[in-house]
């Protein structure tokens, strides 16, 4: 096998391993925290923030997932007590989305959870590794939003 070749399953091995262990540990937190949310529930959580209220629009937009998926997911944690739903005063067919209380501590919570695994990355590595990490995966990332 050449070394190009060998290298592509290297690297695949490790994205999939790495990504599969961040979702992991993602799931893991939450159950650690004593959180009744689950994986995708904190995702919608994260795509509505907390610094306005957002168009259901603009949430399945962010998410890549259609309207239907979103009111699902949105409805769930609507019963949950971490959003809630409110249409505009200009215009009724305009829905907002936004966070209570309880969704902005998830939130934080999960930010926080972001937040100690860069520094555990970056406190393994010296600058020059930093950099360059940095940088390949700033070049995969806009592969991968090119496709």
């Amino acid at each position: 096998m050449n070394r190009i070749k060998q290298s592509k399953i290297v690297l695949n091995e490790l994205l999939v391993d790495l990504f599969h262990d961040i979702l992991e540990i993602e799931e893991k937190s939450l159950r650690d925290n004593g959180s009744d949310l689950t994986m995708t529930e904190m995702h919608t959580i994260h795509a509505v923030g907390h610094d306005r209220p957002r168009t259901m629009s603009e949430v399945a937009k962010d998410l890549n997932i259609t309207m239907g998926t979103l009111t699902t997911g949105i409805d769930k944690l609507i019963k949950k007590g971490y959003v809630i739903r409110k249409r505009t005063e200009e215009d009724k067919r305009v829905v907002l989305v936004e966070l209570t209380e309880k969704g902005i501590e998830a939130k934080k919570m999960h930010d926080e959870f972001h937040q100690d695994m860069i520094r555990s990355v970056i406190d393994s590595l010296n600058g020059d590794e930093e950099r360059i990490l940095s940088e390949a995966l700033k070049k995969r990332r806009q592969v991968l939003q090119e496709k």
